[in-house]
């Protein structure tokens, strides 16, 4: 904070008020507003310590990850909604509204602008993969545990890396590719012991998984030109209304007149709507924790925050819906989150010795 200062008035001619005393001629300079003051933005959390803040955000982010994740099992599987492309168009509306409000009125972030047809075209191409990875996942929760679901979205790193040796040819380490093997290990074990295994569920979430890390891939190569290059919440601002138009004839083709069974479902169980709607806002809050964990830490601490969070929610799936688990599938699951804190590790020590 910058103190008040002081200014004394010199009289440049001595006739006028010479009774007037030194102070009357002492004027007070108002402090100088911050940035944020003057721009009318205050940051989130800033009467917050650093610590404090720190872990309000990161339990912000385990609980909306873990929440939208039990919410979709609950509505897909247990409360008979069965329409997991529409819930993903709400998900991708509600998306793009309250980017729109977080960027715009609350200006979290600057905004940025498309500034060509090609970068357009390139945002388009990733919200189709985007798009087949969400639906595919939601699909997932349908047929399978979100315990298992989990054990196989943990595998993301392993077609990372094989999308990024296919498309880009580019090539890591042997040490990094040996802490693969511990992944798809420990996917196997937990395939084979699932009690609740169902094939088509099974390929849908390795779908979603393998989608998931070739958005990853795409964008990098995509958008690595610095004036292309969108801010994460700027580029789900985009990102967002174009998936749900994308989503719309495809809800309507495989999922009928859903809006209309939504409306009347409503009129006879108006829990419904709460539902969705809080669905859909934790679906937000995701995306809006994701960029406030890197921002407040750093990526390596998100990625290793994921591993963590895949535990909590099997377990918490299996402490909610109560499905079986075996002894072999915990084993599994456990190998799989080792290799990828292996990989993690030997992702990092590569990049140290490459410089």
């Amino acid at each position: 904070m910058v103190e008040a200062q002081k200014w004394t008035r010199r009289m440049s001619n001595p006739r006028l008020d010479t009774a007037a005393t030194s102070d009357d001629h002492v004027l007070d300079i108002p402090t100088t507003p911050t940035a944020e003051v003057r721009n009318g933005i205050y940051t989130f959390g800033s009467h917050l310590t650093p610590n404090l803040l720190t872990a309000v955000i990161i339990a912000s982010w385990f609980m909306s990850n873990t929440g939208v994740l039990l919410l979709n099992k609950y509505l897909l599987s247990f409360y008979g909604y069965r329409y997991p492309i529409f819930l993903t168009m709400l998900h991708m509306l509600s998306c793009a509204s309250y980017s729109y409000i977080a960027i715009n009125f609350l200006e979290i972030v600057p905004k940025q602008h498309i500034l060509s047809k090609k970068q357009f075209f390139k945002i388009f191409a990733l919200c189709a993969i985007f798009c087949f990875s969400v639906v595919c996942g939601n699909t997932s929760l349908r047929y399978i545990p979100v315990s298992f679901n989990q054990a196989i979205g943990a595998t993301t790193p392993f077609f990372t890396a094989i999308f990024a040796f296919i498309i880009t040819c580019k090539k890591e380490s042997v040490k990094v590719y040996f802490a693969l093997l511990p992944v798809v290990f420990g996917i196997v074990l937990a395939t084979n012991s699932e009690p609740l295994f169902n094939l088509f569920g099974f390929l849908v979430c390795i779908g979603s998984t393998a989608g998931r890390a070739l958005k990853s891939v795409v964008q990098g190569i995509l958008l690595t030109n610095e004036a292309e290059k969108l801010h994460s919440m700027n580029l789900l601002l985009y990102i967002a209304p174009m998936a749900a138009l994308i989503l719309l004839p495809f809800s309507l083709y495989n999922e009928g007149n859903v809006a209309r069974i939504t409306l009347e479902k409503a009129t006879t169980d108006s829990f419904i709507i709460l539902l969705l709607i809080g669905n859909a806002t934790v679906a937000y809050l995701v995306n809006l924790t994701n960029f406030l964990v890197t921002k407040h830490t750093s990526a390596l601490t998100l990625q290793v925050l994921g591993n963590a969070k895949a535990a909590l929610a099997a377990f918490v799936s299996v402490m909610v819906f109560r499905n079986p688990v075996t002894m072999t599938g915990v084993t599994g699951f456990a190998v799989t989150i080792m290799g990828i804190v292996l990989y993690s590790e030997a992702k990092k020590r590569s990049k140290i010795t490459t410089f």
